[in-house]
This record gives C-alpha cells, sequence and structure tokens, in this order.
C-alpha cells in the first residue's frame, strides 16, 4: 500500500540567513524561512506580536456607521444586530451587542433559522424587525450581497450598516455604510494591512473598537480605550479560528490575545463549555477551538438553532451556562451521527465516478441543509476533488461548496450566476441556494468549469515538509520554541517533519471502526509514541521500517503529559528522492 500524498520538502535556508538569528534555535529559524518570514522585523513581529495600533477609521464605512450610531445612541432609536447561526456570525453578534448595551444602546440579536430561513438577511425578518419598531439594523458577518433585501429595509423605514467580510458582489448595496475589509483590498489606493483576512468577528472587532474610540472622555488615552475593548477579545479568537480564516497578520495577534482571555476563562459561558468538553484552564489554543469549541457552537445552528450559542456566550448566570453547555454538548453528539450517516450517503452516490470526475456532486432531500458543508468537506479530504453537497427541498434546493488548491469554488459559482437564487463564498468554500429546475443545469456546469481548470493535472494533496529531521531531534525543549509559532492553523499550519527509517515496535488500530493507528516507533535512540487518525487501513500491513510525515504535539491523559508524533502520512522506508520546494 503506497502514499496518497505528495511529500514535498523545503529548501535549507542559506547559512547566511540563518547568521542573522543567532539567538533562534536553527530548526525555527528554517520553519519561518519556509513561511517567507525572513527579515528581522518581520520575524520580531511574528514570534512577539502586537496589539493592534491601527486606526479603524481607516476602513471604508466606517466614519458614516459610527455617525449612524451615535446618532441611534442620542436619539434611543431601537437596534437590532442581524447575525449568523454560525460560530463566526454567533460570535460577531454578541460582541457587538455587548458593546452597544455598554453605551447604553436599546438593542436585540436577530439570528435566523438556518432550516427554516437560511443565511443572511431577509426581506421577511426586516419586515418583523420593523413591525417591533426597530430602526437600525447592523449586519455581522452577512449582507454584502443583500441589494434586494437593504432596499426592502429602506421603504420601510430602516436603515441598515453592512458589516461583512466575505467576497464583495458587482455593486456595493445602497445601505448607509458598508465595512468590509475587500474594498480596501480591491482599492488600488488602499492600505494593504487591511486585506489580511479578517473574519466577521474581526470586522465587528474594527467597529467596537471605533464606537469606543468615539465614544472616549478626555483624557482617556488610546491605550485605555483598547483595554475596554480587550474584553471582547475571547469571543473574537473562538470566530476567527472557528470561521477558519488566515491565522496571520492582524488575525494572529488578536487570535493570541484573545487565546489568554478565553484560557483565564473569566466569561461564564466559555468556561461552562470548557468544562463540559473536559478542557482545563490554560490548555485552550487554536486547535482546541477549531476542533472542540468550535464544533459545539456550530453545532447549535445546524441541529437546532444557533441562538443557543450565542445565549451560552452572553450569559453571567452559572446555572444557565451549565444548561446550554450541555445542550450544546448533545447537539454536537447529534451532529456527530447525522453527519456520518450522510456522509455515507453522498460517499455512495459519487463512488462510480470518482475516478473520473473533476468535481464530486451529491444532492438529496435527506441531506441536512445544516450538515451539507462538514460533507462535502469530508468528500474533499477522501477524495482530493472539489465537492458539493445540496439539500433537496420541494422547489428550492441549499447546496454546500469545499474545493482544493488547484479550483476556486467562489469564482466557479459566479460563473454559475444565472442559475443560482442567491450565493456567496470564496476560493475555498461556498453556499448557495438554487431552484430544482436548475440543480442539474447547476451540476453540469460546475463539472464542466472544473474539468476546464482542472485538466491535465495531477489531483493529489501535497504535505509541505518543514524540514527532514532525526526523531532523536523532538524534544521538550523543540516543543517549547515551536509553541513560540502559536496561533497555528489556516495559513499558519503546524511545521511538519519527515523522519526516515523510523522502526515500527508496535501498531495497532484504534476507534470507531479502527479508522486510527496506534504506534509505537524508534530511530534506536528512543522511542516515541505516535497516532495517525483516519489510516487506521495500515493495521496487520505495516511494514517494519517507514517513513512518515508528521507534527510534535503533547498528548495529556489521566493528568500525564507527553510527547507524541501526530502522522500525517507513512510510506514503506525508501532511500529515494523527495521533491523539493
Amino acid at each position: 500500500m503506497m502514499s496518497s500524498k505528495n511529500w514535498r520538502v523545503a529548501a535549507q535556508a542559506p547559512r547566511d540567513h540563518h547568521l542573522q538569528f543567532p539567538h533562534l534555535r536553527p530548526l525555527l529559524v528554517q520553519i519561518l524561512y519556509n513561511r517567507g518570514v525572513t527579515e528581522p522585523d518581520r520575524v520580531d513581529a511574528f514570534l512577539y506580536p502586537k496589539p493592534d495600533r491601527r486606526n479603524p477609521f481607516a476602513l471604508h464605512g466606517m466614519n458614516e456607521a459610527v455617525t449612524r450610531i451615535r446618532r441611534a445612541l442620542r436619539a434611543g432609536d431601537r437596534i437590532a444586530v442581524y447575525g449568523d447561526f454560525d460560530a463566526d456570525g454567533v460570535t460577531a453578534t454578541a460582541l457587538l451587542v455587548e458593546t452597544l448595551r455598554a453605551l447604553g444602546a436599546d438593542v436585540q440579536p436577530y439570528i435566523p433559522d438556518r432550516h427554516t430561513e437560511g443565511y443572511g438577511l431577509k426581506k421577511e425578518a426586516i419586515t418583523v424587525l420593523a413591525r417591533a419598531g426597530v430602526d437600525l439594523v447592523i449586519t455581522v458577518d452577512c449582507g454584502i450581497r443583500a441589494w434586494e433585501q437593504i432596499v426592502h429595509a429602506g421603504r420601510l423605514g430602516l436603515d441598515v450598516i453592512v458589516t461583512d467580510h466575505h467576497s464583495l458582489g458587482r455593486q456595493m448595496p445602497p445601505a448607509v455604510a458598508v465595512i468590509n475589509p475587500w474594498r480596501e483590498a480591491a482599492s488600488s489606493s488602499s492600505n494593504e494591512h487591511w486585506s489580511d483576512g479578517l473574519s466577521g468577528v474581526g470586522v465587528a472587532h474594527q467597529l467596537a473598537r471605533a464606537l469606543l474610540l468615539s465614544n472616549r472622555q478626555s483624557p482617556v488615552s488610546d491605550r485605555e480605550v483598547l483595554l475596554q475593548a480587550d474584553h471582547l477579545l475571547d469571543l473574537v479568537a473562538l470566530g476567527t479560528v472557528a470561521d477558519v480564516v488566515p491565522l496571520l497578520g492582524e488575525n494572529r495577534a488578536l487570535v493570541r490575545r484573545g487565546l489568554q482571555r478565553i484560557n483565564a476563562m473569566e466569561r461564564v459561558g466559555i468556561r461552562a463549555l470548557c468544562q463540559k468538553a473536559g478542557l482545563k484552564p490554560s490548555n485552550v489554543d487554536a486547535g482546541t477551538i477549531g476542533y472542540v469549541l468550535g464544533p459545539r457552537l456550530n453545532a447549535a445552528g445546524r441541529i437546532a438553532h444557533g441562538r443557543s450559542a450565542y445565549r451560552l456566550l452572553m450569559t453571567d448566570d452559572a446555572d444557565e451556562a451549565a444548561d446550554l453547555a450541555n445542550l450544546l454538548n448533545t447537539l454536537n453528539r447529534q451532529r456527530q451521527e447525522v453527519t456520518r450517516a450522510a456522509q455515507e450517503k453522498a460517499r455512495w452516490m459519487v463512488s462510480e465516478v470518482v475516478d473520473s470526475a473533476c468535481l464530486l456532486f451529491a444532492a438529496a432531500p435527506d441531506f441536512p441543509a445544516g450538515i451539507a458543508g462538514l460533507v462535502a468537506g469530508r468528500l474533499t479530504d477522501e477524495f482530493y476533488r472539489p465537492s458539493v453537497v445540496v439539500s433537496m427541498g420541494e422547489t428550492l434546493s441549499r447546496g454546500s461548496a469545499r474545493s482544493i488548491v488547484e479550483f476556486d469554488i467562489g469564482e466557479a459559482l459566479e460563473q454559475c450566476d444565472d442559475l443560482l437564487v442567491r450565493y456567496g463564498g470564496h476560493a475555498a468554500a461556498g453556499g448557495f441556494t438554487v431552484a430544482n429546475d436548475h440543480l442539474d443545469p447547476l451540476a453540469q456546469r460546475l463539472s464542466q468549469i472544473a474539468a476546464d481548470q482542472l485538466a491535465g493535472k495531477e489531483l493529489m494533496p501535497t504535505l509541505s515538509v518543514d524540514a527532514e529531521v532525526d526523531l532523536s531531534s523532538m524534544s521538550w525543549d523543540l516543543c517549547s520554541e515551536l509553541a513560540r509559532l502559536e496561533p497555528c492553523g489556516c495559513g499558519n499550519d503546524r511545521p511538519l517533519f519527515l523522519s526516515r527509517s523510523a522502526r515500527v515496535c508496535h501498531h495497532r488500530a484504534v476507534g470507531r471502526e479502527s479508522r486510527h493507528l496506534k504506534l509505537k516507533l524508534s530511530d534506536g535512540t528512543a522511542a516515541w509514541d505516535a497516532i495517525a487518525f483516519r489510516q487506521g487501513e495500515w493495521a496487520g500491513r505495516l511494514p517494519e521500517v517507514v517513513d512518515l510525515v508528521y507534527y510534535l504535539e503533547v498528548n495529556e491523559w489521566n493528568g500525564r503529559r507527553r510527547l507524541q508524533l501526530n502522522v500525517q502520512d507513512i510510506r514503506p522506508a525508501t532511500s529515494g528522492p523527495t521533491a523539493v520546494a
């Protein structure tokens, strides 16, 4: 059995480059070099990210937004913060509601129901808000393409401020203000530092900072205003990591500081959620958000209603927080079971074409809309093809797409504009609503676009290896050095290492359906525990000596902390060449 992934080992940094950093471990310098972090000032900024000193008023639309909100505060206007049902949208809603309430606003949240309303600003919801006496709607994590809905709001006498981070439509919606970092990225005169992939909650945080700055009373300093906004950073970290935006630039600094607040567990709801998930203070990192906390927050909107996650983040009552944390934990288990069943069906549906198709497309009435994106992501992970999974309704269907680095699914959806009721997304992921009459033409067009763009390309995932090392170089000291690269995640992956000719002392399949592999490896001087997720098929067939690509992690179990290799791929040992970047 052979590896199904390419291994590409980065070229070694020149010796002269290493000499610039005598105070850093050479392997750390190499990892930074691989990420393009080469200048001394950039290395310092990466290893020691500082608080945001940018002026939020430099963002297009910020002055207009703050002016309108200040007018609402003076007049006692009723404000609605209109969010999304995922972790990014829920944290953004909580952040802005908390800020506005602190400023004395009459404000209420509105989080749509994924199952009955779907994503984004809706005319029906705007009508409901207008009847409730709302004067101003502020969107978070949505609204950038809601032209008709905002026109409808204007007819009902509502002003709308849009804050969003999704890709721009062909024209700006006719809102009082539109705040979206992509406006700066698209402007030839813009400052590059605003195009660093802020999440929806990251954009909401900039609005909160601007409001706090505008509210300050002399002689309050900028630093004191910054400290006022710091208590919101736990929400920023949760939403930013869960939305899988790049952990670089400003996002990196925000998440790093936000993790400090999460680990302090001062917010009652976060403390309850961590306790329910078995997480201890100081043990939460970006990976924990991505794999433990984020899925629980998302489960509310996927299975039931996102307002449960919102209430958890906003409550000050420990008993209510415990009940809500228990609910989210239960919903997450349900989500796992539903996802597993839908994945098996989707896998069966595409099995006959998977060897020849450039894009996988599965549509069925019993695919719940809340987990379509998860199923599409798992198809993409398994088969390395852009994948679309559609939940079919009576007349309209909702789909989610996940893609590979070679194919921009957001651009592909743009090319299907005439077939779609609404859509949005970016290069790696997208979502849409389509009339059932257009479902087959959509599948055909997306498949043709993928076939044209991917023709002649070898579609195989690539592991970008930071360095080839001996197993004996793995140590607690190195682990501490690598911790300086945190938070790791999208855009700043955990460093990967390649070690050759490791002897397999022991291995066994573990987990549900024996899907994972537990190993004991040795290089002749030391033995290492290792885990290889979703590689249980090696059980009983693993050679005695292997090459492996892995990252180093700490495994804590029953109060004991041990270093562990998290194996990403295995091959029979070979002295053959490895591709070099």
